[in-house]
């Protein structure tokens, strides 16, 4: 799980490669490579660590117009200089980088030490490269496709050949990967953000899909060798928009951006005449809209939170039974897929593989299934009947802030579509309608109290464990708030509802262990009151994230305060301050915010 680059041009291909994995790094950051083919060799420079180790550490002679280059997240392996990508065939002159994981590696790694070939590395990858030299064919095309088929898992690669200096042949199976086309040079990467300074216009290939890529242009192929035509795309998004700007890190910009994310979301979906929202995208007329019976929601990490608060909302305003559930979890259990039930993929990047399969399964099964994600043409995006695109902008960093508000947002646009369909009046329409638009300004202002939230994370960063706690509505939002600490401050926080503490937890409720607990202004609050009583009882530190105007009982650690909004809305603006509070913990213990240790940012592994 990591990121691949690769360039074929009349340029030197090593700055570009470098340039591309240092956009790629939030998907995987503990070591780095790169392969270029000079005029008579294949040159191989990798190091353990980050870009900018391998970027000071690169040799000074390291021409060559054609290369590929890669940055890792471990699976098979430790991080080190020899489990770095490109990986090399034994005659070294085979050069490899792999996204995804190799199921049969330890058969494969058997049979080649048998037959004598010494292994330099622990990874799956480096099979392929083995594979590859040994292959029968007279192209590299064909040695490619030779070894592909002792393959079996997932993957995205890309594969240089010194008696082949005019490539680079890619393949993918579950893993991304873009074409990239120059004026008269050819980019390959995983992600846009490594292209989108070079170029905006990609061809995006699928599942089972090969290519040769040349600097005067590519030829797309199946498994079978069969020829298949591909259009190509424009990126919507810019390159300045990877840039950090002004802001020490990409995720307090993208914190920062939020007003305008959310802006862009709701921008020419909300219908004043009717007081609805117009989701064209989603294909679906309104009688195939009445007879949806249910809602289930798929998504991993953040999107699985942001799918619980979304089907909070679409239960409680459309009036249709709904859920989320780890789609991680979705497929192995053997789920019951019903003819009328609506399924809904939600993923920032669209290519967190657990979602993916999750969605292939549904759609195996006659599921009907639509998509909430961020990138246009990711893979998620393709598989789906439908869909709402999240329209947050590039999200840089691994902690997902704005992308996650757009998510919420884009489920509570859906909630309100089916509502009017059903039963949900003008008034209330009109009513939830005003809460959206009210939104932007409402996040605004929770963001101008950064300097405040930033004391009061400071002080929580100083417990080794923490609670965050909420009741229906606000329980999303509290398992969210746990999931930000946890993954950037590397302090233990724990979600819970409210009304379970009683139930056990409340045991560790102590003077060390303090409590964070969102408590809105709706028909729950005497009910919230009431556990903070309990909690202050027992000394536990109370940090209450709530509406103005809520009397709190004395003694709280810090009331924070967010505007109120429709009560359905809330959570939205309640997440917020927990975002900033994350970020700011992480800054007073020196963690480095973008890039948490073990983490990356698109999750393409199962």
């Amino acid at each position: 799980m990591c990121g691949i680059v690769g360039y074929v041009g009349p340029k030197p291909a090593a700055p570009i490669l470098v340039d591309g994995l240092a956009r790629l790094e939030y998907r995987g950051y503990d070591s780095a490579g790169v392969a270029v083919l000079g005029a008579s060799e294949l040159k191989v420079h990798k190091d353990a660590g980050r870009v900018r180790e391998l970027e000071a550490s690169l040799p000074k002679r390291f021409g060559g117009k054609l290369g590929i280059g890669h940055t890792r997240w471990a699976t098979h392996g430790g991080p080190s200089k020899d489990n770095a990508h490109p990986h090399m065939s034994g005659n070294e002159r085979i050069a490899v980088v792999h996204n995804g994981i190799f199921d049969n590696a330890g058969a494969l790694r058997s049979q080649l030490e048998e037959s004598g070939v010494k292994l330099r590395s622990d990874t799956d990858t480096e099979v392929l490269a083995h594979l590859i030299e040994q292959a029968a064919g007279d192209t590299l095309e064909e040695k490619v496709l030779a070894s592909l088929r002792r393959i079996d898992g997932t993957y995205g690669i890309a594969v240089i050949d010194l008696e082949f200096p005019d490539r680079i042949v890619v393949a993918r199976n579950g893993s991304p990967l873009i074409l990239g086309i120059g004026d008269g040079e050819m980019h390959v990467a995983s992600d846009a953000a490594a292209l989108i300074r070079y170029t905006r216009q990609v061809v995006y290939l699928d599942d089972g899909e090969l290519a040769t890529v040349r600097a005067d242009g590519y030829r797309t192929f199946t498994q079978d060798a069969s020829p298949t035509t591909k259009t190509a795309k424009t990126v919507e998004w810019e390159a300045d928009e990877y840039e950090r700007g002004l802001h020490e890190h990409f995720m307090m910009k993208e914190i920062h951006e939020q007003p305008d994310a959310v802006g862009r979301a709701i921008r020419g979906r909300l219908d004043e005449r009717f007081h609805t929202v117009h989701l064209g995208g989603l294909n679906m007329d309104a009688r195939e809209a009445r007879e949806i019976k249910r809602v289930k929601i798929l998504g991993c990490g953040s999107a699985y939170y942001a799918g619980q608060m979304g089907a909070q909302f679409i239960e409680e305003v459309a009036r249709i039974p709904a859920d989320a559930e780890p789609a991680s979890e979705f497929r192995y259990r053997n789920p019951v897929v019903e003819r009328d039930t609506l399924y809904v993929a939600v993923s920032q990047s669209g290519e967190t593989l657990d979602t993916l399969v999750a969605v292939q399964e549904l759609k195996r099964k006659g599921g009907r299934v639509i998509g909430l994600v961020n990138a246009v043409g990711s893979s998620i995006a393709r598989e789906v009947d439908g869909g709402v695109y999240l329209h947050a902008g590039p999200e840089v960093s691994v902690a997902s802030t704005k992308a996650l508000t757009n998510m919420a947002v884009g489920f509570a646009m859906l909630g309100i579509h089916l509502g009017r369909i059903r039963d949900v009046s003008p008034a209330d329409g009109r009513r939830l309608i005003d809460g959206l638009k009210k939104l932007p300004e409402d996040i605004a202002a929770i963001v101008a109290q950064e300097e405040e939230l930033a004391k009061i994370a400071g002080r929580l960063a100083q417990h080794e464990s923490l609670f965050f706690v909420g009741r229906t509505r606000g329980y999303p939002v509290a398992r969210e708030g746990a999931q930000k600490l946890k993954e950037i401050s590397y302090r233990h926080a724990e979600a819970y509802q409210t009304s379970e503490l009683k139930h056990g937890p409340l045991a560790l409720i102590s003077p060390d262990v303090p409590s964070v607990a969102i408590v809105p202004d709706d028909e729950l609050l005497d009910r919230n009151i009431g556990a903070l009583h309990e909690i202050g009882a027992r000394s536990g530190p109370l940090y209450v994230v709530t509406h103005r105007g809520v009397d709190v009982p004395d003694g709280v650690a810090a009331k924070i305060v967010v505007p109120k909004n429709e009560a359905e809305l809330d959570p939205i603006l309640l997440t917020i301050p927990l975002q900033i509070i994350a970020y700011y913990a992480a800054v007073a213990l020196g963690h480095d915010v973008d890039k948490p240790r073990n983490l990356a940012k698109s999750v393409t592994v199962e």
